[in-house]
């Protein structure tokens, strides 16, 4: 069915050059082809259309010989997509998928840089090649729009309003036909965690072979038998719901929209678009992790001046309550008082971070607020917390107040009282929010407009609608957000810059209470799974490794030189010490890393790494000539050698080494730590030594 698609467009007669193209010489052969294709009419002859990448190592094929619209990708002449459906089902359209044929296409290109006012790259750069294509049965038009980037493809829907379909005619999607066709998939390894399920993002990383997964979250990452690593996303996820992965037959993974409580998929009407169906491709790990994709099929910030979006690092009343020497609810040993957060800002003053998170402030937390979110005030604090007196209190020591708003899932009850929440923490000063939805999946609390309770997915449409208008309503108040049990990042911070960052699987509480807690791999597969989306909030930091032992279930499974290394690892513009004070005091050395460590980077670079064994991250500071490096592995000990050319060639650094002794090992001597220092340039390597479960965390300070 497919031809040679680094060659062949075939039915196409009588070019016409494009004079912008040829004039700026980014004519190939491929691109030849698009804008040939783009002279194309409806046909009953079957047609197949090419896209390259910039590179021309990723090539795209588009064709309806089969009486349908599918697709199929090679990468470096091999196929890593075989042929995969394309269309959408309607409650009163049908399906628009087979019957489509292409009708017209046009093809366009893009060579820029953009910067982004925060981020792990102060500039991204944007190159790539598109091909939007009119699919028709004759009676309604379906465009497709694809854009090919060295680092993989991205497509989308748009429905038009059109004769057939004026606009504003209200629509219901039942289904999405996309597929990811994935041939030998009993050879090809994949990383995931189940969709559809009660703990919404949160569970430990499966590794298995790719046709034994079932229903899977995205991104979804994979290993082909050659080595091509690929992960399967989606971009600009708006008013639209989260697209899953459902297996069906072997290596036949199908976009699975997540419903709403009524069973329809998507509610929208004509004019829509989705949001773009990703799929990044490399030859090796990093390249998965060096992909700027998802950010590139963003749109541009929204926002207007976004200047009062600050990244930082906070303390927090936070890991107490987790550990129980804290309540969240009121009593003896509440956490959010007003002595209690003025001496957090005391310390927060004294190592310089900007700010401190107060989390169980608000009056709501007594009794079983899990399950009875509607209790929940945004405005009213307990009497224990002055609110006022604590602002102006760290106004003075330049230390921030971090709001808090937990939800439970009762997402209306929140809707109504927002904007008096935000403006509260307007009129004090607060500027970050971090909030919560707390919920089993599936589980979400709306009113509908006939008052009439529903239950709602976290991922479906309307609770995708719910936290981007959070997001908005505090862009008014000049207030940036940290999602908690959240929708899953799809770049959408490139077009609203507050939104900071977000959770979004398992994060540091479970190693005080979970069972079992996060598992020496976790963050060693992080980098190459949830994080290709974008920040997560992970709250690393804990310095106290086993506060019941070592033996004990809940303790945390790294080297203390490990938790160093999530600083520069994990990336998030707003980073957490997450510990209590006091178990800093016990070791200032380690912590001088995490005071001297940036959230704002210029830029960034993945030197090593394979998914779920160990990784290795050099980035350097925004507006300084400092570089910092992170590396972490999973339970085996292991060393790395890494090069330092990334390094400015024309400067000499102090290396300022935080790494494991040579006695350490998660399990036995998580304490065993060497701080050392030594001249280096960028003609030098280091051997890193990393024991099990173990990081090593570097600062290269120019000289």
């Amino acid at each position: 069915m497919f031809s040679n698609p680094l060659t062949h467009a075939r039915h196409i007669s009588s070019p016409t050059r494009n004079s912008r193209h040829w004039a700026a010489g980014l004519f190939t052969p491929s691109l030849l082809a698009l804008s040939i294709g783009s002279l194309l009419s409806t046909s009953a002859t079957a047609q197949t259309l090419n896209l390259s990448s910039p590179d021309k190592q990723i090539v795209l094929s588009l064709s309806d010989d089969t009486g349908r619209p599918e697709y199929q990708i090679h990468f470096h002449g091999k196929s890593i997509i075989e042929p995969s459906r394309l269309g959408l089902v309607f409650a009163s359209l049908g399906e628009l998928g087979q019957g489509l044929r292409i009708k017209s296409s046009h093809s366009a290109s893009a060579d820029e840089k953009w910067q982004q006012p925060w981020g792990e790259q102060e500039w991204i750069k944007d190159q790539h090649n598109q091909l939007s294509v009119v699919l028709t049965d004759g009676k309604i038009d379906l465009n497709l729009e694809f854009k090919a980037f060295d680092d993989g493809i991205g497509f989308r829907y748009h429905l038009a309003a059109q004769n057939a379909l004026p606009a504003n005619t209200p629509l219901a999607i039942t289904d999405e036909l996309t597929e990811f066709n994935i041939g030998q998939s009993d050879k090809a390894t994949a990383w995931w965690i189940p969709s559809r399920g009660w703990n919404r993002y949160e569970y430990l990383y499966r590794t298995s072979a790719l046709n034994q997964v079932d229903r899977a979250h995205t991104p979804f990452t994979f290993k082909l038998l050659d080595g091509t690593h690929l992960s399967i996303h989606e971009a600009a996820l708006v008013d639209f719901a989260s697209m899953t992965l459902d297996q069906q037959r072997d290596g036949k993974l199908k976009a699975d929209l997540t419903p709403w409580s009524d069973g329809t998929r998507v509610k929208t009407q004509a004019g829509f678009y989705t949001p773009w169906r990703t799929i990044q491709i490399a030859d090796k790990a990093t390249g998965l992790l060096n992909s700027h994709l998802i950010l590139n099929l963003n749109e541009p910030n929204k926002l207007g001046d976004v200047s009062w979006v600050k990244p930082g690092k906070y303390v927090g009343i936070w890991w107490g309550m987790h550990l129980n020497e804290n309540t969240w609810g009121s009593g003896p040993t509440h956490g959010a008082t007003t002595s209690e957060t003025e001496r957090y800002m005391d310390f927060a003053a004294k190592y310089q971070f900007d700010g401190v998170l107060v989390e169980g402030w608000n009056q709501g937390w007594d009794g079983d607020w899990f399950h009875n979110g509607d209790q929940f005030s945004f405005t009213k604090a307990y009497d224990d917390f002055d609110l006022p007196a604590i602002t102006a209190y760290g106004a003075k020591k330049g230390v921030r107040l971090i709001g808090h708003h937990e939800t439970a899932g009762s997402v209306t009850h929140y809707r109504n009282q927002m904007d008096d929440a935000f403006a509260l923490y307007e009129k004090h000063g607060v500027t970050q929010v971090k909030t919560g939805y707390v919920a089993d999946g599936g589980q979400i609390k709306r009113i509908d407009e006939n008052g009439i309770t529903r239950h709602e997915w976290h991922d479906g449409q309307f609770m995708v609608g719910e936290y981007l208008h959070s997001v908005t309503e505090a862009a008014k108040h000049h207030i940036s957000i940290n999602s908690h049990e959240p929708i899953k990042d799809t770049g959408l911070r490139r077009t609203y810059p507050n939104w900071l960052a977000r959770e979004g699987a398992r994060g540091q509480e479970y190693n005080a209470w979970g069972s079992p807690p996060n598992n020496p791999e976790h963050t060693a597969m992080l980098p190459f799974t949830r994080m290709l989306a974008g920040p997560m909030d992970f709250t690393p930091g804990i310095f106290d490794l086993a506060p019941k032992g070592l033996d004990a279930e809940n303790r945390v499974q790294t080297t203390l030189m490990k938790q160093l290394a999530l600083y520069v690892v994990l990336y998030s513009p707003i980073q957490m010490a997450a510990d209590l004070p006091r178990n800093y005091q016990k070791h200032l050395d380690a912590f001088q890393f995490i005071r001297d460590v940036p959230t704002d980077w210029y830029q960034s670079i993945a030197l090593a790494g394979e998914v779920g064994d160990y990784v290795v991250f050099a980035r350097q500071a925004k507006d300084q000539q400092d570089w910092y490096l992170g590396a972490l592995t999973d339970e085996n000990a292991r060393e790395i050698k890494v090069k330092l050319d990334f390094l400015d060639p024309n400067r000499r650094y102090q290396a300022q080494i935080y790494r494991d002794g040579a006695r350490a090992d998660w399990k036995t001597n998580p304490y065993d730590y060497v701080i050392e220092t030594k001249e280096v340039n960028a003609k030098d390597s280091l051997t890193l030594q990393l024991a099990s479960s173990g990081g090593t965390a570097i600062r290269f300070k120019a000289l």
